[in-house]
């Protein structure tokens, strides 16, 4: 699974420690996550998608 969260924190001007505090991760998840090395849970991808309030799919997507 792919994902855009580096490019939605780089619009809204956050951090990965901003959006690890939003979300209740580490920043080192949030770094694994937008590396691809780790796929969060369900949960966690809406928690996400909530804090640059737009759909799941547009933060996550398979290639």
């Amino acid at each position: 699974m792919r994902n855009n969260i580096k490019v939605f924190r780089a619009m809204n001007d956050m951090t990965q420690q901003d959006l690890a505090e939003k979300v209740g991760v580490t920043r080192q998840t949030i770094l694994a996550i937008e590396k691809g090395k780790y796929d969060p849970s369900l949960s966690l991808a809406f928690k996400i998608s909530r804090v640059f309030n737009v759909n799941v799919e547009d933060v996550f997507f398979y290639d």
